[in-house]
């Protein structure tokens, strides 16, 4: 049997794998600044352009939000797929025993902590600009086969499904980024390990209407076998009744017995947790369950290539930072990358990545540690972590440079967590 002939390209400045937001975000971010991107994906085109709702709903911060209106995405979202979040409350075991942690935006210059976004309508708007930015090809039902780096290039062979994979095409570029998930294969081929926690635990996520107005509150409710998460969101656009998101955490045997429920036994199990506060509730759509595995890469880059989103950082969802650790990541390699490119610098050299990589390691390491801490002390139903939860509480009610040092994360306004070493 002869072998298949790999065809050799090099049209692009930068290849990009995965076409998440991340990457999408990215490719019409250097786009825009005047650089040509290739990105490859496994998904069929019609997929990345009507994406399935998946059920996750992304809280944004206020500098996620600047970066989407930079690239023209958050314009293109639809008026009921915005939501505010006004404030949050975190209560310690059942809600109403005893207080909670409120959280506002007071103090902070803004009015809000701040949005409500559905993940598959962040992914629908990545994809229409990206797809519209003429220096971006992407490159759909692509199956990455081996990637690697030289000191002249990145180079990385792919097939087509849609060709039954006959026939290899390979690409070359000055840089190669690694945006496909927290399970990256392109991350491995690569050389570049990561730290993974599994929780041993699964989360459900689902939307859900209700009787009471939720007045654009979040409430994060702590159990020690089940956490449950209410999320504001936008009134339904039909009828106008209030909706909010639940997002139950739990061990993975429960997880599937909770699945196995019927809709209206799920959504009473729901509303019996949280103290009937929003009235009766009724499921709306699906629901979906996802494993917690938590994701730190060894490095976030190299000669040739960086890492982005899940695939350098993967967080438990409890302190929402996941989604704008991956935009804020954007910005910075955007930064890094456009300023060599401007200069007439090698964009793949490792001394032009590696700010970049300083910048996010900065930026993720206290918030990836202090979100696996915050896990492990909320889910631990020994007497010490259960006394340490309250003063924790108590604290934050009492201390207001505590409560502004919680404030300033969940908004982006400034940052306020001391650095750690590369």
């Amino acid at each position: 049997m002869p072998p298949q002939q790999t065809n050799t390209h090099s049209s692009s400045d930068v290849l990009i794998v995965g076409a998440g937001p991340a990457g999408l975000s990215l490719a019409a971010s250097l786009a825009q600044a005047g650089m040509q991107v290739t990105v490859l994906e496994q998904q069929p085109a019609s997929v990345l352009a009507a994406p399935p709702p998946d059920g996750r709903e992304i809280a944004l911060t206020h500098p996620s939000v600047a970066t989407l209106q930079r690239l023209g995405s958050w314009q293109r979202l639809a008026a009921h797929e915005v939501g505010l979040l006004r404030e949050a409350q975190v209560h310690d075991g059942p809600v109403g025993r005893r207080g909670a942690m409120q959280l506002h935006a007071g103090g902070s210059g803004v009015d809000h902590l701040g949005w409500i976004v559905p993940n598959y309508a962040l992914r629908r708007t990545a994809y229409e600009v990206a797809a519209q930015q003429p220096d971006v090809r992407i490159v759909t039902e692509a199956r990455v086969a081996r990637v690697a780096v030289t000191p002249a290039h990145a180079e990385l062979e792919y097939t087509d499904a849609r060709q039954g994979g006959q026939g290899a095409e390979r690409l070359q570029a000055p840089l190669l980024v690694a945006a496909d998930s927290r399970f990256s294969a392109t991350r491995r081929q690569l050389g570049i390990g990561a730290a993974m926690h599994d929780f041993g635990r699964t989360v459900i996520v689902c939307r859900l209407r209700h009787e009471l107005p939720h007045h654009e509150v979040a409430h994060e409710c702590f159990g020690y076998e089940q956490t449950l998460a209410i999320l504001p969101l936008p009134n339904d656009p039909i009828d106008g009744a209030p909706m909010c998101s639940a997002v139950v955490t739990t061990g993975a045997a429960q997880a599937q017995q909770l699945m196995a429920l019927p809709p209206e036994e799920y959504a009473a199990r729901v509303q019996a947790q949280f103290q009937n506060r929003l009235g009766a509730m009724r499921l709306v759509g699906e629901r979906h369950a996802y494993p917690l595995v938590a994701v730190y890469a060894h490095r976030f880059a190299g000669p040739r290539c960086a890492l982005l989103g899940d695939a350098a950082v993967g967080m438990h969802p409890v302190t929402a930072h996941g989604y704008n650790l991956g935009l804020a990541g954007v910005e910075g390699l955007t930064r890094a990358v456009a300023g060599a490119w401007a200069r007439g610098a090698d964009i793949g050299a490792a001394s032009v990545l590696a700010p970049y990589a300083r910048e996010h390691h900065r930026h993720a390491w206290p918030l990836y540690q202090g979100t696996n801490a915050i896990v492990r002390l909320y889910t631990d139903d020994r007497p010490l972590p259960r006394l340490l939860r309250q003063a924790v509480l108590a604290g934050s009610n009492r201390l207001p440079p505590l409560k502004g040092l919680i404030v300033s994360q969940l908004t982006g306004r400034r940052p306020a967590w001391p650095t750690a070493a590369p």
